[in-house]
Formats: structure tokens, sequence, C-alpha cells
């Protein structure tokens, strides 16, 4: 289940979610697990704007609780989400997937990315019109937030979000950074299994979850993705295989 056309920081409407109940009802789904209620970036930032957001995530958490989801997985990685170099990169089989070569990367600047994804017409998580509009502001932001800063402002949003998450009966279970390293000088920091080990001893709470992601962990070659899910099982609330 996902609101896309939502602006990260704005409030899911009980009205919204039970209109995405409806649609998923008329074909036999369920809404389970909600991907994904995106975090604000001045929330990541630290900002003193970021409480109003997290007020307006707790509301949206109570919403969707209400059409029976069970997990929202959500990430917390600065500026962009998900990144990729090619959305339609041609498979043996003629099939077209979404495609990150590190290299190309490299050696090209944020903007050019922005323009070279938007182009297609299609946007991915993360990459909203809205969002890329203050993409110049964004990375003088993340000038001042380091890993660590970004591991602290992380630690005050579960702070606030996981009881309300406990008093709703959902997990909170956040996705593996993809790819899982720095992209453009950008703090990231859900990237393998000491990481993983820090995110979870930040809470006992038993809505303190994670993503498994094996395209996203299985991105770095360093990354055991089995010894991860061997090690992590009893906190995985949502696993996607990706080949």
């Amino acid at each position: 289940m996902g609101l896309h056309h939502r602006a990260a920081g704005e409030v899911w409407t009980e009205e919204e979610v039970k209109d995405v109940k409806k649609q998923a009802d008329a074909y036999g789904f369920h809404l389970d697990v909600v991907e994904s209620i995106n975090v604000h970036e001045d929330i990541k930032l630290g900002l003193p704007s970021r409480d109003a957001y997290i007020e307006n995530y707790k509301t949206s958490l109570r919403n969707v609780a209400k059409v029976g989801a069970k997990v929202v997985c959500f990430n917390f990685m600065p500026v962009f989400d998900w990144t990729r170099t090619d959305l339609f990169k041609e498979m043996e089989d003629g099939s077209t997937a979404l495609f990150y070569e590190k290299a190309k990367v490299d050696q090209m600047n944020p903007y050019d990315l922005i323009e070279q994804t938007t182009t297609s017409g299609f946007t991915m998580p993360g990459w909203e019109p809205e969002r890329l509009k203050t993409i110049e502001q964004s990375f003088d932001a993340y000038k001042q937030v380091d890993e660590e800063a970004l591991w602290e402002n992380l630690g005050y949003f579960l702070a606030e979000v996981l009881p309300v998450a406990e008093e709703e009966g959902i997990k909170m279970a956040i996705h593996p950074d993809d790819p899982p390293w720095s992209v453009f000088n950008l703090p990231r920091i859900i990237t393998g299994e000491k990481a993983i080990e820090r995110y979870l001893s930040i809470s006992d709470s038993p809505s303190h979850c994670l993503t498994l992601c094996s395209g996203s962990l299985g991105a770095n070659p360093e990354n055991d993705v089995p010894a991860m899910i061997r090690r992590f099982h009893d906190r995985i609330a949502f696993a996607i295989s990706v080949t």
C-alpha cells in the first residue's frame, strides 16, 4: 500500500487510506504492509520543524492501522531514496528492470542524475518533483549532518513514533539503504550487519523491526545476507527478495 502522490510529511488521511483499501478489496488483496510512509527531510536533518512532521507521521500511523496495516516499511535515506542509473535496463529475456551502476554515479553530479531519472516521465519514491525542487538546499543542509548526527536524528524519530506504533499494533520495519553506501557524499547508515545491530539496539519495543531486502544489502558483496537473516530473524517484520 502506498499513497505515492503524498509529499513526505503530509498526513495520510483516514478517507484516503480507506479509498486505497476499497481498491485493494476489489482485487482480493489486503493491506497488511504499507511501503512507505515517507519520513520528511526535516526529521532526518533534526530541524526544529521536525516535531510537527513527526506528529503528522503519528496521525498517518493511526489512520493506516484503521484499515488493518500491521507493518510500515520506511527508510531514513537522506535526500534521495532508492538511487538508480537506469529505470529501463533491458534484460536477456527482453524485460526491463531498475539498474544501478556505481562507476557511472561516481562520474556524475546529482543534477545530471536527476535529469536522467526524471526525463522518462516516471518517478521513484524519494524523487517526487516537489522534493527535487529544493535539492540544492537539501545538499547544503546535509553539510552539517554526518552519520552520527543522522543516527541521533533517527533515534529521536523512533522515540516519538514507536509508542504510537505499539498502541496501534504496527511494526516499524526500516528498509536498508539502497545502495548500501554513501551517494554523492550524503550520509547513509543502514548499510550492513553492524549497522543493523546498532539500529535494533536503539529500542526493545516489539514494534522496532527490520525490513530484510536482499537486493539492497546484497549489492555490497561484503554483506552476508543469509547470516543476517539467521541473526536477526526474530526482528524481521517484512522481507523482500530482489535479484
